[in-house]
């Protein structure tokens, strides 16, 4: 868990345990929630006067959501002069994408298909948080999501088990800089653990039922590769799994996390889900819910006010039980340095925040993650061509919606919009001009997190804006259309039924087509969304995300081609809702030549597939040859293929390769993300490429067995530049 950690108790853990009270044992498995007198005005009081009572009686283990340096020393003071034997508390913070720095979206990062990236911009988030005192990060949220109904999907990195668990070990070694927390870094919390990502119908709190099969095989393994690189703590789900609370689910936080997946970190709940058992009617009282999560492996509770742990009496518990969780948190503190060095430099934190080249990161990240969905030949921009540009949409000028959710530290009067970033790039070349066309009902859409104010503006008159952005569209050699889901239509308690574009955004998007510019449509969004007519009808399409606080500035970069795209789709982007859920992994089933007519109103093939995305740089693949035929079960394929970049300018390309099983214990997907690589080529350059299969990438979980298998068969292997690839080999397992 630390560079100083031996995996075993020390002699202070062990001192400290043993003076400890029952209910100052019970005190450190507490988290609260504490949003900090000094900086927001509307804190709870009573919230305030709780935490500040449980601090006086040395009950208090961890706090979370304080985020600056002098807020954490003041809170450490407190909390180690109100225990009697000094015992500090540990600082929990969200840091998803950023902190001050403030970096695109985690499905972003996973586009980028890029571990080293994800990594260093993680590693940035860390030295911010730690700098002013955060130990504990609640990420990455490793959850797979398959229902872009699901607002929380923004968080993750999409629909595919192999994908996920190199983002998910790239997020943990950047938190903890390695397997263990080193200094400058922060303990990783992977969440929510497990199947948060497949509530019904992508309701978000709602159950989730899941197949033993999809479990072990689809969402477990990025949690596995979460662990193998080192996460100190796991999350548990609000949610039901399969009809138990996860909270309160001992096979689950025992069997499976513990001794089957190997974790000997600590597991913290949810806010408040230790409470909700009794929400779930699982459980009759508070006290019965501390019992049965602390009995069910959970080590600390997260609440916001009268912790459910508060209520439980010595004699409800087993002392040993009890003193398991508490040495896990004893450790932490101590391998984190707390007990030595609980305080933080407030002048240098300063400087951290400041540090210029975390910004560059933020820019070069917003440049790896966009994906180009579309384009007809008009990206590209060329300056010379460009003397007048419409920049046009809601959010093209809205910082708040650059940076995107879940965030809450950020300096908004740094961050760059598309609006700035394009006014910036042609600065003394084109003139800019800006209508934002239509506004957003605030009465539509309810926030979980309403930091910011009216996204449209008092006095704003949709008639008026939407006339003067289809003339300043006619008016202009190109127009930039920057549409998509404001940042707080996504994330937690952001569900939505449709996947249309919000509001009137796209009759919009027809009127600028209309008046014959080209147009170019920029996404701000974490998810799918219906882009059938844009797709027909737009000439360019750029996904953007949430690209952060160098957004704009990326953006712009991208446009006009002083950067590639170069991200690739880390979902199966549906064409309507009604497709919904659609994935790539799906099964041959029945009548597999004829996957695409299983509706008879509208295709059943994606819009966009997994793995798609375009680049201003052509490549082709050839040659794709299976080094080892036949391998045994306990070996590995060796496949390669050569790669070409047939265009005049260098570029990025993320060769992918697939994986069908012809026969065996079960029936296997139609197609597997096995293997990747990114790769840069230079105008003209070829590269070979060698891709390894080994009996991990074969092996799956059978409910013919009820165990894993791994099966002497026949597979079938693709290699190119997406999921549809249809450069094709064999091999046998023999």
């Amino acid at each position: 868990m630390s560079e100083r950690s031996s995996g075993l108790a020390s002699g202070r853990v062990e001192r400290l345990l043993a003076q400890l009270t029952p209910q100052e044992k019970l005190g450190q498995l507490t988290q609260y929630f504490f949003f900090g007198r000094a900086v927001v005005d509307d804190t709870d009081p009573e919230q305030a006067q709780w935490v500040d009572a449980a601090l006086s009686r040395g009950e208090v283990g961890s706090l979370l959501f304080l985020r600056t340096a002098d807020e954490t020393n003041r809170m450490q003071r407190l909390a180690i002069e109100g225990n009697r034997l000094g015992i500090p508390v540990l600082f929990g913070f969200d840091v998803i994408h950023g902190l001050r720095t403030v970096f695109p979206v985690p499905i972003a990062l996973a586009a980028s298909w890029d571990s080293v990236l994800i990594e260093r911009v993680q590693g940035v988030a860390a030295r911010e948080a730690r700098a002013v005192g955060i130990h504990w990060s609640f990420a990455p949220m490793v959850d797979i999501a398959r229902d872009p109904r699901w607002g929380r999907m923004v968080e993750g990195a999409g629909e595919d088990p192999l994908l996920a668990s190199v983002v998910a070990a790239a997020q943990v070694r950047g938190l903890q800089g390695g397997k263990t927390v080193t200094d400058g870094h922060v303990l990783a919390g992977p969440k929510h653990f497990a199947g948060y990502g497949a509530a019904l119908g992508g309701r978000d709190y709602d159950e989730s039922d899941i197949s033993d099969q999809q479990l072990w095989n689809v969402y477990l393994p990025p949690f596995q590769a979460a662990i193998e690189a080192g996460a100190g703590s796991i999350m548990s789900a609000y949610m039901d799994l399969n009809g138990v609370p996860a909270t309160g689910n001992a096979w689950l936080l025992i069997d499976v996390l513990r001794k089957t997946l190997g974790f000997t970190g600590f597991v913290v709940s949810d806010a408040d889900a230790v409470r909700d058992l009794t929400t779930h009617h699982f459980v009759a009282s508070l006290s019965d819910a501390g019992v049965v999560a602390l009995n069910a492996g959970l080590d600390m509770e997260m609440a916001k006010v009268d912790a459910a742990m508060g209520h439980i009496t010595p004699a409800d518990v087993d002392i040993e039980r009890l003193d398991e969780s508490v040495r896990r948190i004893l450790e932490v503190k101590e391998a984190l340095g707390l007990f030595d060095r609980p305080f933080v430099d407030e002048d240098a934190a300063a400087l951290i925040l400041a540090d210029p080249t975390h910004r560059d990161l933020a820019r070069q990240a917003a440049e790896s993650t966009a994906v180009l969905l579309r384009n007809k030949g008009v990206l590209p921009l060329r300056e010379c061509d460009v003397k007048r540009l419409a920049v046009i949409g809601p959010m093209a000028d809205s910082r708040r919606d650059t940076l995107g959710p879940w965030v809450f530290a950020y300096d908004i009067d740094e961050t760059v919009t598309i609006l700035a970033g394009l006014r910036a790039r042609l600065d003394g070349h084109a003139e800019v001009a800006f209508a934002p066309g239509v506004g957003f009902d605030e009465r539509t859409y309810p926030s979980f997190f309403a930091d910011h104010g009216p996204s449209t503006p008092d006095g704003f008159d949709s008639e008026v804006e939407s006339a003067r952005a289809v003339d300043i569209a006619q008016a202009a050699d190109v127009a930039v259309v920057v549409l998509g889901e404001r940042q707080d239509m996504v994330g937690e308690y952001a569900s939505r039924s449709s996947i249309e574009l919000p509001g009137n955004q796209l009759c919009l998007l027809q009127a600028v087509v209309a008046t014959g510019t080209p147009t170019v449509l920029v996404l701000l969004n974490g998810r799918p969304l219906d882009l059938r007519w844009a797709d027909r009808n737009v000439s360019a399409i750029l996904e953007a995300w949430y690209p952060g606080t160098r957004g704009g500035e990326a953006i712009a970069n991208l446009l006009f081609g002083d950067a590639s795209p170069a991200g690739k789709l880390p979902f199966t982007w549906p064409r309507t809702v009604g497709q919904v859920p659609l994935h790539y992994a799906a099964t041959r089933g029945h009548d597999p030549n004829r996957q695409d007519t299983r509706y008879w109103d509208e295709t059943s093939t994606p819009l966009y597939c997994f793995g798609h995305g375009l680049s201003y740089t052509r490549f082709e693949y050839s040659d794709l040859v299976v080094e080892t035929p036949e391998v045994q079960r306990d070996g590995k394929a060796v496949v390669s293929v050569d790669v070409t970049n047939v265009s005049e300018r260098a570029g990025v390309e993320v060769v992918q390769l697939y994986l069908h099983q012809r026969y065996g214990t079960s029936s296997r997907p139609l197609r597997e993300l096995k293997a990747f690589e990114r790769v840069e080529l230079s105008a003209g350059q070829t590269k070979q490429v060698h891709l390894e299969i080994g009996p991990e990438g074969r092996r799956y979980w059978s409910a013919a067995t009820r165990d894993w298998v791994l099966d002497s068969t026949r597979f079938d292997v693709w290699v190119g530049t997406d999921s549809q690839a249809t450069l094709h080999a064999e091999f046998t397992v023999l």
